[in-house]
């Protein structure tokens, strides 16, 4: 008799659980106001399954590509495609033109589905999302036996945002996303349970929407999607609505929506967990929102870590987190070589799509850490980010946190300029609240906080920050903006 198990870890048992144990949980569509249950949510995906082989031609390993917001048919095709053995490739609507050609042409898309407010944008040959879709889906038999499909066959792929030449892409096994998943809800990490109602305000299109689609139905927790629209005002009324207990979704709207969160307006008593990445969040920001009762939790991770690889949770003797990215989840490995954080384990990718893999399986980051003995760390900069003035590096990160705390200050950046005497030297980009804010007022504001030279020799205000399609500083953009400068 065998020791070793042969049970796969693929989406089928995971899938098949939703009509069972959680057939009553519901998924909300806040965007399009469509409720349905998981069990009514599977008997759909079924359907799709059918329209996608025999309408489509899809096969195993096709890749299919979406081309949508936050809805509930996307969140189908999070299903149906890998029940069928093809890729679900989650193409991103906010890249250039010329980026998503290559991405499609590099991807090698057998066919697009794009949501039908976003149809006149999609790439060529697009299938609309719309009535014509549902009455289609409606009208199928809906799929039992599905094809077989071992746990190392792929199951999405998605594209970085490609700051630094062409977007890479990034394949995940069923394994690896049945991984992640359990990993989810473990207390220690993300803490997701049945009891839980999350709103996912990441785009879907986004390292894998970080994880929640399958995360969420994995652990019974029911999931609220808000579709298009992720203004403050919006987002505010979804988590009253529709009472949200877990949200996630990166510092910049938790930033815009807490001051409509504290007029009082909306009933958020039942929101447990704010989960944040992306980018560092100033102390300023984290304490505020646990004021209104919210925990609010740091994470990392990257589409390449599968994605979510680390929480900041309190650890036995240490309550005070807040200024640490977290510590590497159980069943991963890290280590640091030239400062640089290097991660490896069974859901983080071995390689880009069409590639040679990494060195030994290590994933290279490009992020720049510092661990305490216990394991928790901080992200001090992005390797390209760091300022290094006179010899010494300077943290864009920490620089930026700080400021951000600074009352005449709604959003920032800092990035390195050239320094006749210093080689390089920070520089803070600021939107103002209101009106302008002076280098002496920054100065002063960051004096007692950072070392003296670590201090900026220049403000130059804005009215908006250059965000990458993630939502993330896009640094290239204001360095270039910034090259006619040159300091003394």
């Amino acid at each position: 008799m065998s020791s070793t198990s042969t049970y796969q870890l693929t989406l089928h048992p995971v899938f098949d659980r939703l009509a069972t144990v959680y057939g009553d949980g519901l998924v909300i569509d806040a965007g399009e106001e469509v409720r349905v249950t998981y069990a009514e949510f599977a008997e759909r995906v079924r359907r799709v399954c059918t329209v996608l082989v025999d309408d489509f031609g899809v096969r195993p390993g096709d890749r299919v590509a979406t081309w949508s917001w936050n809805s509930l048919r996307h969140l189908e095709l999070y299903w149906a495609v890998p029940l069928v053995g093809a890729v679900l490739h989650t193409l991103n609507i906010r890249l250039h033109d010329e980026q998503v050609r290559y991405i499609v042409d590099h991807a090698e898309d057998s066919l697009i589905l794009a949501h039908a407010d976003l149809a006149s944008s999609a790439p060529g040959g697009a299938v609309v999302l719309d009535e014509v879709w549902d009455k289609r889906v409606s009208g199928a038999e809906p799929m039992r036996d599905f094809p077989p499909v071992p746990e190392d066959a792929p199951a999405g792929l998605c594209y970085t945002s490609g700051t630094t030449g062409m977007p890479k892409g990034v394949v995940t096994t069923h394994r690896q996303q049945w991984i992640h998943a359990m990993s989810c809800g473990m207390v220690d990490h993300m803490g997701l349970s049945e009891h839980d109602r999350v709103l996912p305000i990441v785009p879907l299109f986004h390292a894998f929407g970080w994880g929640i689609p399958y995360a969420a139905p994995f652990t019974g927790a029911e999931i609220v999607l808000h579709g298009a629209d992720s203004s403050a005002e919006n987002v505010a009324r979804i988590l009253a609505d529709h009472r949200v207990t877990y949200a996630l979704a990166v510092p910049t709207i938790w930033k815009e929506t807490l001051p409509v969160l504290r007029r009082g307006d909306h009933d958020i008593s039942a929101l447990r967990n704010v989960f944040v990445g992306g980018s560092a969040s100033p102390r300023s920001l984290i304490e505020a929102y646990r004021e209104l009762g919210v925990n609010y939790m740091q994470g990392w991770g990257m589409t390449e870590t599968g994605p979510v690889a680390t929480v900041a949770r309190p650890r036995r003797g240490v309550d005070d987190v807040l200024d640490y990215t977290g510590t590497i989840h159980a069943g991963l490995e890290s280590r640091v070589v030239d400062g640089e954080l290097q991660v490896r384990g069974p859901w983080i990718a071995t390689g880009y799509y069409k590639q040679e893999p990494f060195d030994g399986g290590w994933l290279p980051t490009r992020d720049m850490v510092q661990f305490e003995p216990n394991g928790l760390f901080r992200i001090v900069d992005r390797a390209k980010d760091l300022v290094k003035s006179g010899g010494e590096w300077i943290s864009s990160v920490e620089l930026e946190g700080l400021l951000l705390a600074h009352p005449d200050v709604r959003d920032c950046a800092v990035v390195g300029v050239r320094s006749r005497k210093w080689d390089e030297r920070p520089v803070a980009v600021v939107v103002p609240e209101d009106g302008e804010v002076s280098i002496q007022s920054v100065r002063t504001f960051l004096g007692p906080k950072v070392a003296k030279w670590w201090l900026p020799d220049e403000v130059v205000t804005v009215a908006e920050i250059p965000k990458t399609s993630v939502g993330k500083i896009d640094k290239k953009v204001i360095r270039d903006q910034l090259s006619h400068l040159e300091l003394p």
